[in-house]
């Protein structure tokens, strides 16, 4: 009891508290979500997410060269068509938006870090959901797996080193996993998106892919208030052949990343989502927040819930700050 016991003892200098600290926050933990756009001549820069762009190929290279000398562990890759249609064709076009830039990373940074690619056909459908559509409007999930299947062929071979089917269709993982095995891909891993929740705070990401989406997507993603859902949803991603698994949103579900990470026998990632990037920016904007000490306690709580791994709009310039 005091007087003896002093806590403070250990937070006396700098030095003191690295010693003593719990939680840590590297670069090599941080991953960069990164848009490119077809048709466009510069980047375009996304209203609702300050220092955000869409890229064009070569500001594209650039970026991710960039990203990758600072130190971040890899780069999640999201393609914006100019056309698109109701099957999400562009997709699986190995000359669609996303696999040609993914062809132009690999190739401009081969091994150097980890390529990633989202595996979902939101961006590339007319009407914006995460599948192909029944005759009553509503999303087919088997059908959307078999386009899934073919989907996550065309990123590996386009040279992804991980996949990221986000569309929460029942099954995914597995039927691209089958797929990948069957083609030879056995090196491909994947991070599923195994708890996504139908969050509010997914608005600016909308603006940053152009969404077309009327509605919402409550019938697929998951409900905020359910957590034995989610790890239900890991249990069932890993048995079907995750490499990893991923919580999105992260600040409004740091407790299912705790239950996540303690039920997991794989590495478990979270998405600091673009409506998170986007308060902070904002407030930091408005002078009520010091931006990069704000940065740095989002991503250390994310950590200290027990996320092995970030991503992050932050990631690049983050990692300069922490190295």
């Amino acid at each position: 009891m005091f007087p003896e016991h002093r806590p403070r003892r250990l937070r006396t200098t700098p030095a003191m508290r690295r010693l003593v600290g719990e939680t840590s926050l590297r670069p090599r933990q941080l991953i960069l979500p990164m848009f490119v756009a077809e048709g466009i001549d510069a980047p375009r820069p996304i209203s609702s997410m300050p220092g955000v762009v869409q890229h064009t190929r070569d500001t594209l290279r650039k970026a991710a060269v960039d990203a990758v000398n600072a130190g971040v562990g890899g780069l999640m890759l999201f393609g914006i068509p100019a056309t698109r249609d109701a099957e999400g064709s562009g997709a699986i076009d190995p000359d669609g938006i996303l696999n040609v830039a993914l062809r132009d990373l690999r190739s401009e940074l081969g091994d150097a870090t980890v390529l990633m690619a989202d595996t979902c056909l939101d961006e590339f459908t007319d009407h914006g959901h995460c599948g192909v559509l029944d005759a009553d409007g509503g999303v087919d999930n088997d059908a959307t797996l078999r386009v899934y299947a073919e989907m996550g062929l065309a990123q590996a071979e386009a040279g992804a080193h991980l996949l990221g089917p986000s569309g929460m269709m029942d099954g995914q993982v597995g039927v691209i996993r089958a797929a990948l095995d069957r083609a030879g891909r056995t090196d491909t891993g994947i991070l599923a998106y195994s708890a996504k929740f139908a969050s509010a705070f997914y608005g600016p990401f909308r603006e940053a892919v152009d969404s077309q989406l009327k509605g919402d997507r409550k019938t697929y993603q998951q409900d905020p208030g359910n957590v034995r859902e989610a790890l239900r949803e890991i249990e069932l991603d890993i048995a079907e052949g995750a490499d990893m698994v991923m919580v999105k949103p992260a600040l409004s579900y740091l407790d299912v990343i705790r239950a996540a990470a303690e039920a997991s026998p794989v590495p478990v990632a979270a998405y600091n989502i673009s409506g998170e990037y986007a308060m902070v920016e904002a407030a930091a904007a408005n002078g009520w927040l010091d931006r990069e000490r704000t940065i740095v306690e989002v991503l250390t709580s994310i950590r200290r819930a027990g996320a092995d791994m970030i991503l992050t709009y932050w990631a690049a310039e983050a990692a300069a700050w922490l190295d």
